[in-house]
């Protein structure tokens, strides 16, 4: 038996889309905290975890985005 053609729901990637927006805000967000958590526990005046932390978040956040957008183009 074949399976019935799906409809496409234009609501649907409209919801998947804002939801990654938000899912990299709170990577990004959760980088930095963990990163000044670290500074703080290790008395780094420089900050040196907390941009390492951002940038590894960013990173991460940028890598979720593309694979989020190359499972929603199927």
């Amino acid at each position: 038996m074949q399976k019935p053609p799906k409809k496409n729901n234009p609501y649907k990637k409209a919801v998947a889309l804002s939801g990654i927006g938000l899912e990299m805000g709170i990577t990004i967000f959760l980088a930095a905290k963990g990163g000044k958590w670290l500074d703080d526990h290790y008395g780094n005046e420089k900050r040196i975890f907390t941009a390492m932390a951002t940038l590894l978040g960013v990173a991460i956040a940028i890598y979720r985005v593309l694979a989020s957008l190359k499972r929603l183009q199927k």
